[in-house]
């Protein structure tokens, strides 16, 4: 299998995560969900026809982003839902979540094709089951669907929507669980994957077309495609170790991008990431991989 790997953007980003391709503008939004610890922008936006980018500064912890229908975005951000004008770089409350848990921020997330937004929570410190799955509907009105995790990451569905994937990084699992697309409903959870003999965890993930999920082993620097079985298919070695997440793009949703970090110091209080004493060549940059031949799903939008 002939593929290429570029460093497309740069970015620098202590914590690049969630990217989303946007098919109505041929773009992709990501987020740098640390970066305002060290004074980055929070939100970018790239350009791939002319290699532009434009960012947002918000000033605190974001876990994930979601283009709404009727413009704008939906945010997960440290301490709740929120509504974003890109305009006017003007945000609006719509639901604090987990605040009796202050060390609990929200994670990764992402949109159905009802266009509810499922978003997780992770422990700060990535240490303890203090954090839950939470089910935004585009009414607003806010659901807990799953509890006791770690760190939540890779939320996505199979594209006939009967199957909901989602991964908890520091208990090294993957789950699959049927999935009731009427009324955004999770039952039968079971073991999909896991990490327990693999270098790196879990991190951000995507489905292709096939029914493949693709994961970004974070700290292991590769990633995997599995088939709906949960077993392996191939694996892609990245040029950097900490890649962070995953998804399709390009006009006809076969080129893949992949976020990755470049902070070296850590608020955990495990030892997966003590032997990095300097950051990786390349960490935090925007990689695009082409010539797979395989293409992935259109990302919906929030219906609210």
């Amino acid at each position: 299998m002939k593929y290429s790997i570029e460093c497309f953007v740069a970015a620098n980003n202590h914590l690049g995560e969630g990217p989303v391709w946007d098919v109505r503008e041929q773009v992709l939004y990501w987020v740098d969900g640390t970066g305002a610890r060290i004074g980055n922008p929070s939100i970018w936006r790239l350009d791939p026809a002319t290699g532009s980018t434009k960012h947002w500064t918000l000033g605190r912890d974001i876990g994930a982003i979601a283009l709404r229908e009727t413009g704008g975005a939906l945010l997960a951000l440290d301490d709740g839902f929120y509504l974003f004008d890109f305009e006017t770089e003007s945000l609006e409350l719509i639901h604090y979540i987990e605040q009796n848990q202050p060390r609990s921020r929200l994670n990764d997330g992402k949109v159905d094709r009802r266009g509810r937004f499922f978003a997780g929570a992770m422990d700060d410190k990535e240490e303890l089951k203090i954090c839950g799955l939470w089910r935004l509907d585009p009414d607003l009105s806010v659901h807990k669907v799953e509890d006791g995790i770690i760190c939540s990451n890779g939320p996505c569905w199979s594209p006939d929507d009967k199957t909901f994937y989602f991964a908890d990084t520091f208990q090294q699992l993957m789950w699959s669980y049927d999935y009731n697309i009427e009324l955004g409903e999770l039952s039968n959870k079971r073991v999909f994957a896991s990490t327990e003999n693999e270098t790196g965890f879990f991190d951000g993930a995507t489905v292709d077309a096939e029914g493949c999920v693709w994961n970004a082993l974070v700290i292991g620097g590769d990633l995997i495609r599995y088939r709906p079985d949960g077993s392996e298919d191939f694996r892609i070695g990245m040029p950097v170790k900490n890649i962070t997440s995953i998804n399709f793009g390009g006009p006809n949703l076969d080129e893949i991008y992949v976020t990755s970090m470049a902070r070296v110091s850590h608020p955990a209080t495990h030892e997966n990431f003590e032997k990095q004493v300097k950051p990786q060549i390349g960490a935090g940059s925007l990689f695009r991989i082409k010539g797979l031949g395989i293409r992935g799903v259109e990302e919906p939008r929030f219906g609210g």
